[in-house]
């Protein structure tokens, strides 16, 4: 009996089966980023300027590249690009009670629970919460310090997740998509004999990577899971928390790229970034429907197919210097155009922002 297995994600078509994990996939980041950065410098030595990037959508603190505001982003949207994504609103963190505020946040949006509880800065999913009772706010907010924003955004009612990476040059009239990628969450079957912790044991995958889950998992190791119940191991889709991606480029249509282009060229001087998304289905999302935005990211982003178990380091690494590549030069486009890039200190500084606040936001669900 298979003890695990992913969400009902169809997945787009691929000439090498899937193996539980990748050569690279869970490398040191020194490892995997180092020939990353070295290109990067490359570029920046080439073109004169080592933050060209942050100009290539130059109305986003640092071109989104780091330390930037998820809601700022979401912001810019103009009346097209709205309807496409979920309602959120936000609140801050250390007032007299953090939950009468939030409940108040709530209201005055118009939402109401359950809602995806996040930091307004933050990446790879670090403090994501799902809230839906009174009670879980209340202890949601807890886990973070005073003075944090926090984004609350409506629990998107589909289950299927995506990663759609956009680039449109300022001199072209149209995007493109470049990589889309389908995130899968982990799911446990009991078998109403074994506990949590044997059930991940004996998964392919999930047994070379429990430090992924047992941590926000507790107590809840030593449960036995009945006999065809599930239980999802994460919640944010995130790889570097222990989602599962898949490449999603065959399901990739026209009528989708000029959705999701039509959706971004309604955002002020966008060029560059991932959108994500959940969708309904994957009929409708080659369709160019059935689908909302969780939260749009800039030049920071990735191409997250690689993270693929059938990509190669090759393949990888082709798509990496592929988009940072087109980063330089949608930037340079964009500074000839009057636009300013950030700056090598200003790029450092709000990394060093975003390095200090993710330290102290809580586990993720």
């Amino acid at each position: 009996m298979t003890h695990a297995s992913t969400a009902a994600t169809p997945q787009a078509g691929a000439s090498r089966p899937p193996s539980p994990l990748s050569m690279f996939e869970f490398w040191p980041g020194w490892a995997f980023y180092t020939p990353i950065v070295l290109y990067w410098i490359l570029m920046g030595l080439r073109h004169g300027d080592l933050s060209l990037p942050t100009a290539a959508n130059p109305r986003i603190e640092t071109g989104g590249l780091c330390g930037e505001s998820k809601t700022d982003i979401l912001d810019m949207a103009g009346d097209v690009a709205r309807q496409w994504i979920a309602p959120y609103t936000t609140v801050a963190t250390g007032s007299t009670d953090d939950e009468a505020a939030a409940t108040a946040a709530l209201a005055r949006a118009g939402l109401t629970l359950p809602v995806v509880l996040k930091p307004d800065i933050g990446c790879n999913g670090t403090g994501v919460k799902l809230v839906t009772t009174p009670r879980e706010l209340a202890t949601a907010l807890a886990l973070f310090p005073a003075g944090i924003r926090l984004v609350m955004q409506r629990l998107i009612p589909y289950e299927h997740e995506a990663g759609i990476f956009y680039i449109r040059h300022p001199d072209e009239e149209r995007g493109r998509i470049t990589s889309m990628t389908y995130k899968e969450a982990p799911v446990l079957v009991g078998d109403g004999r074994s506990t949590v912790r044997q059930l991940i044991d004996a998964d392919a995958r999930t047994r070379l990577v429990p430090h992924l889950y047992l941590p926000r998992l507790g107590t809840r190791v030593h449960d036995i899971l009945p006999a065809g119940e599930t239980m999802r191991l994460v919640f944010a889709g995130n790889h570097c928390k222990g989602s599962i991606f898949r490449n999603g480029a065959d399901d990739v249509t026209p009528a989708l790229t000029e959705q999701i282009d039509r959706i971004m060229r309604d955002i002020p001087d966008f060029h560059f970034g991932r959108i994500d998304l959940k969708f309904e289905s994957v009929a409708a999302l080659r369709l160019g429907h059935g689908f909302e935005i969780i939260e749009i990211n800039g030049v920071g982003s990735e191409a997250t197919h690689i993270w693929d178990s059938r990509t190669t380091l090759r393949e990888a690494y082709a798509a990496q210097f592929m988009h940072y590549r087109e980063t330089f030069r949608i930037g340079a486009k964009k500074k000839k155009a009057g636009w300013r890039s950030a700056g090598a200190f200003t790029m450092l500084r709000y990394w060093r922002r975003q390095k200090k606040l993710l330290a102290s936001y809580p586990l993720n669900d």
